[in-house]
């Protein structure tokens, strides 16, 4: 009903409409005039042929004539009356047959179904509308960031400067506003000012127009931005943009930390307050073939082995997994408590060759430049001359091509890092280097989500995605909370202890079992309660963080959602 009601307003409210509908009417008066005069010529010309007819039976013979029915169980003798019976039938030929269609079709049909059109995609949202992000962009990092607002229940509107597209995105199921990007009227019927944050994610140039635009019109709204480029940032800041991510140096930032197998020492992955989120190879240390429960991490060191990864798929900390050679462990705990892990494993599995990096475009550099802050060697493999540096560092070469990998040390690497834009590329050279070196690391970047799966079939041992690293950070500048992401599908999230859980303990609880997620910390009044004791209450006004998956994140959300 509020949908038909949108349409019938537009429809009513357009000028255009309106003329076209007194035009619609006037021709229909014309055309019952024009039958009327019909009907009282036929019983004229009937009564000069001595037939006497009803007033019904002459409306009846102007319409079947006009319509070109022609029943003909009514005819005129006289010739006068085969002429009118050819006036007639002309005349409706061309005023129902043609005219009419044409004319209902033009100044009603297509202005309704423009009016459905407006309707879906409207150009002002409810003067009521507030505390909602909108989105001035639509791509792959956009796309995830509204999967996660709709998962935590939060509003948002995208904006969208072209009729099909916001018509096709509304069938898909997003919410839109047709308007241009550039026009402070835009924003005004958006209620920007009482927005709650902008997200731009275009063009350098696109988001620098879309700022400074907003920016006259307001100088209280949050805006994110994200940069291709990093001479942009600084401009985008001069523009107005609160935040700018640049998403090569995220990206390849995250990349970097998947590095493992220069040693069996922890590596950093995320960060969450003092709660350090580590992995570390398992590869030739005294805990392969022993189970979580037998290696005894958690009683003598206090780390949490919060799950283990196996060449892509990860496993939940069950006490009785069992820890295999290319096994990655990957741990929950404070400072000194990895520190205590490293004095007695971090001697094994020790490699001095360089990582081979695949792509030396944003994403490849930035990997170097954090592999090259944590003092590891690197190789970088790209076929684009320009993106040739220096000859110690870079191999001018397809990474398809066997030499050039071996060129770059793919024979002893302890890891390699697939890091193309293009997923399909991706994809083709994990096989490739999987096929040549089956116990190598391999982590691999992935443009879109739903290729993250195919290329962990392909043999990754990690994936990061572009659109979700954009979406998670988006998603934690507006919440102003930390959501780490691990790895893809895998995060450590921190929300509101829900009130069924307070006073009760973990094992009480039994979140785990319930939800997927595995409780790692709480955070009270500020301070963080790192791998708390199970058989503890769980303290009132705190926050809990957790580790799960994407489903288990959500099952968490619906079931203390519904029984709360």
């Amino acid at each position: 009903m509020k949908f038909f009601t949108s349409q019938i307003s537009y429809f009513v409210s357009n000028r255009n409409t309106r003329t076209n509908i007194k035009r619609l009417i006037r021709f229909i008066f014309i055309l019952i005039a024009m039958i009327i005069v019909y009907g009282v010529l036929f019983h004229e010309i009937m009564e000069m042929e001595g037939q006497k007819h009803s007033w019904v039976t002459g409306f009846y013979w102007t319409l079947t004539t006009m319509t070109t029915l022609g029943f003909g169980d009514i005819t005129f003798q006289s010739d006068i009356g085969r002429i009118f019976s050819i006036l007639v039938l002309g005349s409706g030929v061309i005023s129902l047959l043609i005219m009419l269609p044409f004319t209902f079709i033009e100044f009603f049909y297509a202005p309704w179904m423009e009016a459905q059109k407006r309707a879906r995609a409207p150009r002002e949202l409810p003067a009521k509308t507030e505390d909602h992000i909108i989105i001035t962009s639509f791509d792959a990092i956009t796309r995830t960031l509204i999967e996660k607002l709709q998962q935590y229940g939060h509003e948002y509107v995208l904006l969208v400067n072209d009729l099909q597209q916001a018509l096709d995105l509304y069938d898909q199921g997003f919410r839109v506003m047709l308007g241009e990007p550039d026009d402070p009227e835009t924003y005004r019927k958006m209620n920007v000012q009482k927005a709650a944050m902008v997200v731009t994610g275009g063009t350098d140039m696109f988001n620098t127009n879309v700022t400074h635009t907003i920016r006259e019109f307001t100088e209280d709204v949050k805006i994110v931005s994200t940069a291709n480029s990093y001479d942009s940032i600084d401009i985008l800041k001069l523009a107005g943009a609160d935040q700018v991510l640049h998403m090569g140096n995220i990206l390849g930032r995250a990349l970097s930390r998947r590095t493992l197998g220069q040693d069996a020492r922890v590596h950093t992955v995320g960060r969450f307050g003092e709660l350090v989120i580590a992995e570390a190879t398992t590869f030739g240390t005294p805990l392969v073939g022993k189970t979580l429960r037998e290696s005894r991490l958690r009683e003598d060191l206090g780390i949490n082995v919060v799950g283990i990864w196996e060449r892509g798929s990860f496993q939940g900390s069950h006490p009785d997994v069992e820890i295999k050679n290319h096994s990655v462990l990957l741990l929950a705990g404070s400072v000194s408590q990895l520190r205590r892990y490293d004095e007695l494993f971090g001697i094994y599995g020790i490699s001095d060759e360089p990582i081979v990096i695949i792509g030396g475009g944003r994403v490849g550099r930035a990997t170097a430049f954090h592999l090259n802050r944590r003092n590891i060697k690197y190789k970088i493999v790209d076929k684009n001359p320009d993106r040739i540096k220096d000859s110690e560092n870079y191999i001018y070469g397809d990474a398809a091509d066997l030499e050039t990998l071996k060129k770059a040390g793919i024979e002893k690497a302890p890891s390699v890092i697939i890091t193309t834009h293009e997923d399909d590329v991706n994809i083709y050279l994990t096989i490739y280097c999987r096929s040549l070196r089956p116990n190598i690391h391999i982590i691999s970047r992935s443009t879109l989500e739903r290729n993250v799966s195919t290329l962990h079939r392909a043999g990754a041992d990690f994936v990061m995605s572009y659109a979700s690293m954009g979406a998670n950070a988006i998603f934690n500048i507006f919440e102003e909370n930390d959501i780490v992401m691990i790895a893809e599908g895998l995060n450590v999230f921190s929300l509101k202890t829900p009130e069924m859980l307070i006073g009760k303990s973990l094992i009480q609880a039994d979140i785990r079992n319930k939800t997927g997620c595995n409780v790692i910390a709480y955070q009270v009044n500020g301070d963080q309660i790192i791998n708390p004791d199970p058989n503890e209450a769980i303290p009132q006004d705190s926050e809990i963080i957790l580790i799960g998956q994407s489903e288990d994140e959500q099952r968490f959300i619906e079931f203390y959602r519904t029984e709360d």
